[in-house]
């Protein structure tokens, strides 16, 4: 049962280090990032915590989000890579889980899994973020094209599990990769090789925020994990729901928890 933010606020540790969410309709509001969901990012960065947003948004876009936001890093395409700006050593760092040469030769059976999908799941359609992803591929259902009814949603997930890929549902599109990589594998990778952080041992101070399908791996392993309050709307498809769940819905709910973990660090201090 997924309790209130009230728990999470006297149950949370003092000393969490970690706050790692997702992007589209965990910080976003229809479709847009917010004045007050970018300000509660930027506040959890000036506490002192790592931030880290892990999406299942195409490489394109985590350039510019590991660059130019107020963040230690982006993890991307629900695990395919995480790339991070020191800007004290002048260094980026782009780190894939499989090499190019992998990517490359993966590339066909990605397109031929789509291809078969726009084929059998009429009103589907390509997510307009293709080009500019490099590990896997996006097959839209709401976002840019009139929703499609559940049904048709899991049968774009079950299509690309037949091809042989990884399938998880977002908030608008169902993303396929080849590999046995997730959100969760390629947190514990970055926060190890960068920040020293055993996360099977630390778990308990880390926070993650998510919405939808794909964060269920986060959900699952993450004893403080928190569901915007929109996360109610896949209710019927999460076996592990998170054990938080906000009043607000989308960005505004990000900032509940924001402000409920920054308070929980005055109120012990």
């Amino acid at each position: 049962m997924m309790r209130s933010l009230e728990h999470f606020c006297l149950e949370v540790p003092a000393d969490t280090r970690v706050l790692l969410f997702d992007i589209d309709d965990t910080i976003t509001t229809a479709g847009l990032l917010t004045a007050d969901a970018y300000a509660a990012v930027a506040r959890a960065k000036a506490a002192g915590l790592i931030v880290i947003p892990i999406t299942g948004r195409p490489a394109g876009w985590c350039d510019h989000i590991a660059r130019m936001w107020p963040v230690d890093g982006v993890i991307g395409e629900n695990g395919a890579f995480y790339f991070r700006c020191d800007r004290l050593e002048r260094k980026y760092v782009r780190r894939f889980m499989a090499s190019a040469g992998e990517r490359l030769d993966n590339r066909q059976r990605l397109n031929a899994a789509a291809a078969r999908v726009l084929a059998e799941v009429p009103g589907s359609a390509m997510a307009s973020d293709n080009p500019y992803r490099e590990a896997d591929v996006a097959i839209d259902y709401c976002e840019d094209i009139p929703r499609l009814p559940a049904a048709d949603v899991i049968k774009i997930r079950t299509i690309m599990e037949d091809e042989g890929l990884t399938a998880r549902a977002s908030g608008s599109h169902v993303n396929g990769w080849i590999g046995d990589f997730n959100k969760l594998t390629t947190a514990k990778l970055m926060l190890h090789e960068v920040f020293g952080i055993d996360l099977d041992a630390e778990k308990s101070r880390v926070v993650f925020v998510g919405d939808a399908p794909n964060d269920e791996p986060m959900f699952e392993f993450f004893p403080f994990s928190v569901g915007v309050a929109n996360v109610r709307d896949f209710q019927d498809q999460l076996r592990s729901p998170p054990a938080y769940i906000t009043e607000s819905r989308y960005g505004a709910g990000f900032g509940e928890v924001v402000d409920a973990m920054l308070a929980a660090r005055v109120r012990r201090s």
